[in-house]
């Protein structure tokens, strides 16, 4: 890889994925800036930083994990410590945003993604690079611009070179929700596709949207009067859980943007197997893995799940065998390089379309 072709260009980390941050370094042959973030007595976030980052680029690698709040705080005050430090250009690199699953209106909610964009903005940041945003809408909440890089390529040579004989594999999606990256898998394999439909659990897309309160009654009303003046949404009911398309002797892959809670994976792994699948793999970008999902995947007919660096999860790995890691590193510092030197970004967004 090219080396930068200034000396003004400055990475620091925050505490959420140090081991990332230095193979962002090393690739790019820069030495990490001086930083330390600490926590004091009252849990209160510290930051302080060592090196001078007058007139330089700074760029800031900070990934959402398990400790989301302070990941976050962590990540504002870094940038703020930056930008009243007279810092000339402050890029953020969030290989996993958090709260990004919070990006639609839930009865008397709020929109998180959204808040938390505008505090990112507020807080001094010029530019965000990502991977994979739950929706990509996101990016319109920011007005800073937010590159959204994608993990495929990297799952999907990890599928040609790793996976025996996946010519007799099949594409599996999930939920009918994740059918489009399934199909944008399928279709550069050049392999069939299923899709898992009336799964037991409330699909996110299901949640309930508005207020349970019903509008007021009118006095008189003209119209029509079914119950109170509005027609009852009906409610959903699931069919029971099916697989649309042949795996019968298959190898499944299952494909989403991330392992969190895996009990949803473990269920669609069992009817796959009673379908005929003979191996089963999940492949996808983050990983968080939380609560005692390796317990759980140990115990399941699921063969292998495959995820990106984006989220550290070394801990994970060690209490389950079945955890393979790919690593990213190579994506993220090649994009960091680009944008320190004013280069295209196209190179990285190549043959994306809008289902990746």
């Amino acid at each position: 890889m090219e080396l930068p072709t200034s000396t003004d260009i400055m990475i620091i980390t925050g505490n959420s994925h140090t081991e990332l941050a230095k193979l962002i370094a090393n690739r790019l042959g820069v030495k990490m800036g001086g930083t330390a973030v600490y926590h004091k007595t009252n849990r209160e976030t510290m930051v302080e930083i060592g090196d001078s980052v007058r007139g330089k680029d700074v760029y800031i690698i900070q990934t959402g994990t398990k400790d989301v709040n302070n990941n976050i705080m962590e990540l504002l005050i870094m940038a703020y410590a930056c930008k009243t430090s007279s810092a000339k250009n402050i890029v953020a690199v969030i290989p996993y945003l958090p709260y990004s699953k919070q990006c639609k209106m839930r009865k008397r909610g709020c929109i998180v993604s959204k808040l938390l964009a505008k505090m990112m903005c507020k807080s001094g940041l010029k530019h965000v690079i990502t991977m994979d945003l739950h929706q990509k809408e996101i990016q319109g909440f920011f007005d800073c611009p937010v590159d959204n890089l994608r993990a495929s390529p990297f799952l999907l040579q990890y599928i040609q070179e790793s996976i025996p004989d996946y010519r007799n594999a099949v594409i599996v999606a999930r939920n009918p929700g994740s059918a489009k990256k399934a199909t944008s898998y399928a279709e550069r394999l050049r392999l069939g596709i299923a899709v898992i439909h009336g799964e037991q659990k409330e699909a996110e897309s299901d949640m309930v949207d508005g207020r349970y309160s019903p509008p007021t009654l009118p006095k008189t009303s003209r119209t029509m009067d079914v119950g109170v003046g509005v027609p009852v949404h009906p409610a959903k009911e699931k069919p029971p859980i099916n697989v649309v398309g042949d795996v019968g002797g298959r190898i499944a892959i299952m494909v989403d943007d991330l392992v969190d809670d895996v009990q949803s994976f473990v269920a669609a792994a069992e009817v796959l197997k009673e379908r005929g699948a003979y191996k089963i793999y999940v492949l996808a970008t983050h990983g968080l893995l939380s609560s005692d999902a390796p317990r759980l995947i140990e115990d399941s007919s699921i063969d292998e799940v495959v995820v990106t660096n984006t989220i550290p999860h070394e801990l994970q790995k060690m209490q389950c065998h079945k955890i393979k890691t790919v690593d990213i590193s190579v994506l993220l510092s090649e994009a960091i390089r680009r944008i320190h030197n004013k280069e295209s970004m196209s190179y990285l967004f190549k043959n994306v379309t809008l289902e990746d």
